[in-house]
């Protein structure tokens, strides 16, 4: 059973996940109240857009946007939930270490909405979307 009570256990999920662990995702808070969360995802190599340089490849924004979302109603709800559709927008160009807070817009009995940030080391947005996930569990 997965913990989305805490940030250790929120953590614990995240890095049960092969793919998350190796992004290096790092939960930084939540709100169960009002559906949120908050991850950092530090820079590295493996993520990088081009071989030289600290701008983040653009399918890894959406994974972690998508991640964010997933979270923000599994810890409204208990458990993690399957993503029916995603929408990004890439504002700007992303370096280096980013912040991604997520938000429910609604969850739902059978369909959770959830809203999206990338914001650079100095809080410029870089990147936005929404995701629709389904919340029935299993």
């Amino acid at each position: 059973m997965t913990d989305l009570t805490s940030l250790d256990g929120i953590q614990a999920a995240l890095d049960a996940s092969p793919f998350q662990k190796a992004l290096g995702l790092r939960a930084v808070s939540f709100d169960p109240v009002n559906g949120a969360v908050e991850f950092v995802l530090p820079f590295h190599d493996a993520a990088a857009r081009k071989p030289e340089g600290d701008q983040l490849h653009g399918g890894v924004l959406v994974a972690v946007m998508d991640i964010a979302g997933d979270y923000a109603l599994g810890v409204c709800l208990g458990h993690l939930v399957p993503t029916i559709s995603l929408y990004t927008d890439f504002l700007r160009p992303s370096h280096g270490t980013v912040r991604v807070v997520a938000n429910v817009v609604r969850c739902g009995r059978s369909i959770g909405v959830t809203e999206m940030s990338v914001f650079a080391g100095d809080d410029t947005l870089v990147a936005a979307g929404r995701g629709t996930y389904s919340t029935r569990p299993g």
